[in-house]
């Protein structure tokens, strides 16, 4: 057998650091790619938690308790139509999140739960709400009924005089839950969310 020349063997090795190289490279983006896409940006509760059947008057002139939506993945938000900021912008961030999923929004409820009863009737949720999408859902009605469910979520609300023309604020918690398709609490997510950010939280809830 006659040696290798020293010119060709320098080549195969050439070769071969490339082609370590590139599977080193490949890798590395696949990994990336993975941690991205699996990163959840709100915080995932395990076990997932049972939330009460509380009944409310619907925005569709039905009642509607937020264990109804079985088969969805059931987006809660509670807040007020007359809120000038926190609402308006949730409510904007879950409309474009949807969008973001293409043929899956299909399987995402929005639901409203007002925390300004005095206000806030089915007829003018249903106006508010219909601004965004004319799939969602606002609920409303006995204030002991939407303390109850508040509570359950631990969120906190009050009213808090204005000397605006509206008489009074509601200062309320600002975070979004978000039920399973089993009626269960499964993830919270901080207010500030971008809507690339719910959206990948909530494709990630539509796959488990």
């Amino acid at each position: 057998m006659r040696p290798t020349r020293p010119w060709i063997r320098r080549i195969v090795i050439a070769e071969l650091a490339l082609i370590a190289l590139v599977l080193i490279v490949t890798g590395w983006f696949y990994w990336q790619s993975r941690a991205a896409t699996t990163a959840f940006n709100g915080m995932l509760l395990d076990p997932p938690q049972d939330v009460p059947v509380v009944r409310l008057q619907g925005s569709d002139g039905q009642a509607h308790a937020l264990t109804d939506f079985r088969g969805k993945v059931t987006v809660v938000f509670f807040g007020y139509t007359h809120c000038p900021d926190v609402c308006p912008m949730t409510a904007s961030t879950v409309t474009r999140a949807r969008e973001l999923l293409g043929n899956q929004a299909d399987r995402i409820q929005f639901v409203f739960v007002s925390v300004d009863p005095e206000r806030d009737t089915p007829e003018r949720l249903a106006s508010y709400l219909a601004k965004y999408d004319s799939s969602y859902i606002g609920l409303t009605g006995d204030e002991q009924a939407i303390q109850e469910l508040a509570t359950a979520f631990g969120v906190h609300y009050a009213k808090v005089q204005s000397t605006s023309a509206l008489g009074y604020l509601v200062e309320h918690t600002a975070s979004t839950f978000v039920l399973d398709r089993e009626g269960r609490l499964r993830a919270v997510l901080p207010f500030g969310l971008t809507p690339e950010q719910m959206a990948s939280d909530l494709r990630t809830l539509l796959r488990s």
